[in-house]
């Protein structure tokens, strides 16, 4: 298990992390997610062990992860953490950079795990090619497939898919996580990407001004939001009265409704004015405008602008 008990950090003066504090089991994926410079990546150099904390304690079972105030070369090795930065050496070919830390002792046993690791990463083609001449993506690739080379008890990944193609992205992803699983690897992943919670995180914790405001399995986060901050880290979020959409009776209360879930009908109760419509393969999301307020749905075809349309609760 890791535990983080109650960490804060600064850099200098104002705190990035406050009273940070969560569990997580062996063999967990869990996705960090929030606005940028919320403090994503710093939570995650500081579980790899690259800074010392102001306070609190973080463990990964008994061992006790300490910052570079003990440590003369910093991080844990049982840990391994894959940053922005890939850190490739440039001269030397993909295959010799993912089995930089294995053992020489066995060669047949160093190519074949090299070899398994490139194909989880798609990336054989290129095992002779000298790091220097990839492209952006194909670094991030390698740079993973290293990072998985010891097999971590712990993975962090920073952005991980950031650099890659989406059509790559999505077939990386399932290799990847299904692969983790396998071995119980426990990972966590700091991400801008909905994707990477929604389909393979076990939980999602929600950064917002160097706090977890929000920890739960990623589907229960996207079906009941605690707020729009929140629904807003998934996509388009519409923040209404309920009284707008339905009849109530009573109390009326606010109400945040992603685009799927408003639909256009004749008798309606919301009455809006189209300004754009945006092509997103299956379907068009549809901007409008209701009471100065721009609002958000999807649609089977596009609208023509200034178009007034009702819509209800889908």
């Amino acid at each position: 298990m890791l535990q983080v008990q109650n960490i804060t950090f600064a850099y200098a003066e104002k705190p990035i992390l406050k009273n940070i504090h969560f569990n997580i089991q062996k063999g967990q994926n869990i996705a960090i997610i929030g606005e940028s410079g919320c403090g994503k990546s710093t939570l995650l150099k500081l579980i790899y062990g690259l800074h010392d904390l102001d306070e609190g304690t973080i463990f990964w079972n008994k061992h006790e992860i300490l910052g570079p105030k003990f440590h003369l070369v910093p991080g844990m090795p049982f840990i391994k953490y894959l940053s922005q930065d890939f850190d490739l050496m440039p001269y030397i070919t993909v295959a010799e950079n993912v089995g930089k830390y294995l053992s020489n002792i066995h060669k047949d046993l160093k190519n074949d795990r090299v070899q398994e690791l490139l194909e989880i990463v798609e990336m054989t083609d290129y095992a002779n090619v000298k790091a220097k001449y990839l492209s952006g993506g194909q670094q991030q690739r390698v740079a993973l497939a290293r990072a998985l080379a010891l097999e971590p008890e712990i993975l962090l990944l920073d952005e991980p898919f950031s650099h890659i193609d989406n059509f790559r992205k999505n077939a990386l992803r399932r290799n990847l996580f299904a692969y983790l699983k396998a071995k119980g690897t426990t990972c966590i992943v700091a991400t801008h990407d909905s994707t990477d919670a929604l389909s393979f995180a076990d939980e999602t914790i929600v950064l917002f001004n160097g706090q977890i405001i929000d920890m739960a399995d990623s589907q229960s986060l996207y079906e009941n939001p605690i707020n729009k901050y929140v629904a807003s880290l998934f996509g388009e979020v519409n923040e209404l009265q309920l009284s707008d959409i339905v009849e109530v009776d009573g109390v009326d209360e606010q109400v945040l409704l992603y685009p799927h879930q408003l639909k256009v009908v004749e008798n309606g109760l919301m009455e809006v004015v189209v300004k754009q419509s945006y092509f997103k393969g299956s379907y068009y999301l549809i901007k409008a405008v209701y009471n100065r307020k721009v609002i958000f749905f999807e649609h089977e075809t596009s609208l023509p602008i200034n178009e007034s349309v009702r819509l209800m609760i889908a």
